[in-house]
């Protein structure tokens, strides 16, 4: 789930606030009599919290590429169904030239609303360089990107520094593929610089109707698209934060497709609502418990190693996931390059094992502290870990923060906190990229989003090299050795991968998703 704030939606921490956000669903009265008459083909769906900004240069998560994706065009998107995969959108053609020159041709034909003509090749020049010109957070996605070079109207080729193999997996056909129109910005905004909430031109299958904080987006049909006609007459998406109350929304009839929480799935599983089909999906979350390496007393590897070894990993899924989900083996998923089958210490751990680390430490009576957010799975994986550290005589104490406090505690920016930090459990979220999933812990983010202060120079290597090699067989290899080298550390104990549980009515839709369950709103077809 995303945060509000675009450096952490890229490896956002676990779910934020559980509050409704002052929706309308909180007053009792149906959306359909609150707001609207249904009239037309409608889909009523759910986002996980409401959108921040309307600008794809400066996105701040998956929420609102959600919304983008309905009213700008990319060259590609991701396809919706169980396996990852992208295919061509506003680009007819899109090749590798050689490793830093990928050329694109446009499809002729698409306009931007408000007279602001056809889209072109300075259309997407202007885009993409505009990331990088303002510094924007998702200046990381487009990794190497020198420049575009603009050919004729229609054609174009994108120039990277050096080869970067993860623009396929992430600024194509995410956040930062999207397309603007450069004289609408420019009109708009003088420098080329962010919009914010207030969009000057569209270009996809529909416009933004209007905008409501913290209660809806209202998308309708795009008069000036030409492709091919999308299925729903209108798109409205509330931002629910919670998920039973979200589940409670969907039972009152307020929305037709939702997120529902892992705790809830077995009960809907087993008896859904009425004309209601319910799915669950991996995950590309990661989730972890972290130790801080410089901390005086986890400095120690063998310390780092014995609570590797005492911390019992299904017996932490069972309790706070519901046993829904599945043992990770490191941060990169299954079905994604680089993915191990298996962790170097076993799920189960080993207490004996654990115990001799502690001798070869000689430490005794030693006192930690674990810190976590203030959600009921991390407060019952913290707990959990309290009770089994305790079996080899470790006595740990839970510090629960709010979203606010934790989401900083890690980072030198935000003062000294770091220093305190020993013990510490964490999730972040990933697209199907590998370098997604491992750029986090590079020597130069320790402080930053290294909050475990891990140093590798053969790892930060491995990852240089990584995005620069095609052959999936070969950059599997030097990601499986960049988790290892991750666990040998003895500063990660991996959890899980999370899973994703949605249900839709069958009435109304036929829902679309990416494998990890995210909805694809534009690929939805009416019933």
């Amino acid at each position: 789930m995303d945060v509000i704030a675009r450096s952490l939606s890229r490896r956002t921490l676990l779910k934020t606030g559980a509050a409704l956000g002052g929706g309308i669903i909180a007053s009792g009265m149906p959306l359909s009599q609150a707001i609207w008459a249904a009239e037309g083909k409608v889909l009523k769906g759910r986002s996980s919290r409401d959108i921040v900004t309307f600008d794809p240069a400066f996105f701040q998560g998956t929420i609102d590429v959600q919304v983008m994706e309905c009213i700008y065009s990319k060259l590609t998107h991701f396809k919706p169904g169980s396996e990852w995969g992208w295919e061509l959108e506003a680009a007819e053609k899109l090749e590798q030239v050689d490793p830093t020159h990928i050329r694109f041709r446009l499809k002729k034909g698409i306009a931007f609303t408000g007279g602001y003509g056809e889209m072109t090749a300075k259309d997407v020049k202007f885009s993409f360089e505009r990331i990088m010109k303002h510094n924007s957070a998702a200046k990381s996605d487009w990794g190497p990107l020198d420049r575009v070079e603009i050919e004729d109207d229609y054609t174009g080729v994108i120039v990277l520094n050096t080869p970067y193999v993860p623009l396929w997996n992430i600024a194509l056909p995410f956040g930062a593929g999207h397309i603007v129109s450069e004289n609408a910005v420019m009109k708009a905004t003088t420098d080329g610089g962010n919009f914010g909430m207030k969009p000057p031109a569209f270009s996809g299958p529909y416009v933004l109707a209007e905008w409501k904080p913290n209660q809806y987006v209202l998308l309708t049909r795009n008069p000036d698209w030409s492709g091919p006609k999308p299925g729903f007459d209108e798109i409205r998406i509330l931002p629910i934060d919670d998920d039973k109350a979200a589940e409670r929304a969907y039972q009152a009839g307020d929305i037709d497709f939702t997120e529902i929480s892992l705790d809830s799935l077995p009960t809907f599983r087993s008896n859904p609502p009425a004309d209601t089909k319910v799915e669950k999906t991996s995950s590309l979350w990661y989730h972890w418990i972290g130790m801080n390496m410089d901390h005086p007393k986890l400095k120690d590897i063998n310390i780092r190693k014995a609570i590797q070894w005492a911390i019992n990993v299904p017996q932490i899924l069972d309790a706070a996931f519901s046993g829904e989900v599945d043992v990770a083996t490191g941060t990169i998923p299954p079905g994604i390059v680089g993915h191990r089958d298996k962790a170097l210490v076993p799920p189960e751990g080993d207490l004996e094992k654990a115990k001799e680390f502690l001798d070869k430490a000689g430490v005794s009576d030693l006192s930690l502290t674990i810190d976590c957010r203030n959600t009921s799975t991390h407060s019952t994986i913290a707990q959990i870990v309290q009770a089994q550290l305790s079996q080899i005589g470790i006595t740990v104490e839970v510090n629960v923060q709010d979203s606010g406090s934790f989401q900083t505690l890690g980072m030198e920016s935000e003062g000294e906190r770091w220093k305190d930090m020993q013990l510490v459990i964490l999730a972040f979220s990933g697209l199907p990229e590998p370098s997604y999933a491992t750029g986090s812990f590079l020597q130069d983010q320790v402080g930053v989003w290294n909050w475990m202060r891990f140093r590798s120079e053969r790892f930060d290597e491995l990852y240089a090299e990584a995005i620069t090699v095609e052959d999936s067989n070969e950059r599997a290899k030097l990601y499986r050795e960049m988790q290892d080298i991750m666990e040998e550390s003895g500063a990660f104990r991996f959890l899980t991968h999370g899973a994703h549980a949605v249900m839709y009515r069958t009435t109304q839709m036929q829902a679309a998703t990416r494998p990890d369950g995210y909805p694809l709103f534009l690929d939805f077809s009416p019933v």
